[in-house]
């Protein structure tokens, strides 16, 4: 627990609560009994002091993310907005997605303009780029309607790993969600981020795609957010998706 760059420490239980853990004194009972770790630390004494700039805090083992500056947003990208928040070209962007938001915020990853779901709008510059870095491993889910009914040699062969025309490609699940008529759903879970990669790899097994959305992207999940809108990360999400980046 060292002192912030502007000399300012604050007590725990004040963190707690404006972090919305629960009310100050709720979050002084959660010390007393052994509930917080503060920097890997277990914290009972009322008078301890962190820095909320730079604090690992768990309660009961879970992240808590300290209350700050810095944005975490998930939008719902609707099909023909393109993934950027100023497109030179005059198209729809995700900027218009944002409404009157005074942030300087920037995206994580890229969404192909067809494609619609989950991405990710943040003015941390160091969660943003862990975020998109392959060494993180953070598995993206995206559910798509193809042409054809899928049988069950076509996942087996997915699963069992299929060769594009930049390498090898393992998924890390594979499932029909259902079929009808000349086409099905699918459910594709991968952690790799090469350009329109579900895309091609459906096209290189016989199933073209005809929609594709992004669901989800580690423990963050699209849910039941309209196309279009915009939510901030729930601190469970943040809180798992900071671990997770090693922050």
């Amino acid at each position: 627990m060292t002192q912030s760059a502007d000399g300012r420490l604050v007590r725990l239980q004040k963190v707690l609560a404006q972090s919305g853990v629960a009310s100050r004194r709720a979050c002084e009972a959660l010390m007393a009994a052994g509930h917080v770790e503060a920097d890997g630390a277990v914290v009972t004494q009322l008078g301890a002091k962190v820095d909320p700039e730079t604090a690992v805090i768990r309660v009961d083992g879970r992240r808590i993310p300290v209350a700050q500056a810095h944005v975490y947003l998930v939008a719902n990208k609707p099909r023909g907005v393109v993934s950027s928040m100023a497109d030179e070209q005059g198209r729809q962007d995700l900027r218009s997605l944002l409404g009157r938001r005074p942030e300087r915020l920037f995206h994580v990853g890229r969404l192909d303009t067809d494609t619609t779901g989950l991405i990710v709008l943040t003015n941390d510059g160091e969660f943003a780029h862990r975020l998109a870095h392959p060494s993180y491993q953070l598995t993206k889910t995206y559910v798509a309607e193809v042409e054809g009914v899928v049988k069950p040699k076509v996942r087996a062969q997915v699963l069992a790993g299929v060769t594009l025309d930049d390498g090898p490609l393992m998924v890390d699940a594979f499932k029909v969600v259902s079929s009808h008529g000349d086409r099905s759903m699918v459910e594709v879970v991968l952690h790799e981020g090469r350009n329109r990669i579900v895309r091609r790899l459906l096209d290189t097994v016989g199933h073209p795609v005809l929609r594709l959305s992004r669901t989800a992207i580690g423990p963050i999940r699209l849910g039941d957010l309209m196309a279009g809108d915009v939510r901030d990360l729930t601190g469970d999400e943040l809180g798992t998706m900071l671990d997770a980046v090693g922050l």
